[in-house]
């Protein structure tokens, strides 16, 4: 009867130790930080659209990054007065998606060979950025161009920027999600800037 009951009990600590296991597992797949990376493509409005359909990707923000002005206004960083890009927060998961996948949505969504522009919106404030925070970063993101350099796709030289992130500044709250909010004259802009026609010429059918 005694080896019976200290089986028992030995089969129940077992029991528990790997329900704790599991939930602790669990909780630490809860518990673990997301990721946040920084990209200029031009108008932030599509470039909200394009990592939002990333599988893993929680969230896009448009605003400003890589300017001088602390606070800027949408009418400044639109008239070239800042320094800043057209920038997107990228809020996402890294158990789901890397930070390599992201890095590939990013360039199949630029036009990485013109310089201060993308498609029909001209200026440095439309130019298209990989703002990096860690030395890991920069080394993934040199790498996807240096990979895209060697695949000999492109004539002309790669002019998209590789730099430090520095303060991000959300956009105004009628910017947010403006492909959701309205629809219909968001796709006549995306339509006639020409975005669609130009990606793929650059990188072939998504």
């Amino acid at each position: 009867m005694g080896r019976q009951v200290a089986l028992a009990v030995c089969t129940l600590a077992i029991f528990l130790l790997g329900s704790w296991s599991a939930q602790s597992a669990s909780q630490a797949a809860v518990d673990a930080p997301l990721g946040k990376a920084y990209f200029a493509g031009g108008c932030f409005w599509c470039m909200e659209e394009a990592f939002e359909k990333v599988e893993g990707v929680l969230s896009a923000t448009s605003g400003y990054m890589g300017g001088t002005v602390a606070n800027p206004s949408y009418e400044a960083v639109s008239a070239g007065r800042t320094g800043h890009a057209e920038s997107v927060e990228v809020v996402y998961d890294p158990a789901k998606v890397s930070y390599q996948k992201l890095l590939d949505a990013f360039w199949h969504n630029v036009d990485p060979v013109t310089a201060n522009a993308q498609f029909c919106d001209h200026g440095s404030q439309y130019r298209s950025a990989i703002f990096f925070q860690t030395d890991e970063e920069k080394r993934a993101s040199d790498a996807s161009k240096q990979a895209i350099e060697q695949s000999k796709r492109f004539n002309e030289p790669i002019v998209t920027q590789i730099v430090m992130a520095s303060q991000f500044y959300p956009a105004e709250e009628y910017h947010q999600d403006y492909y959701k909010k309205n629809p219909v004259r968001y796709k006549f802009y995306k339509y006639n800037c020409g975005r669609a026609k130009r990606l793929e010429a650059l990188w072939g059918n998504p």
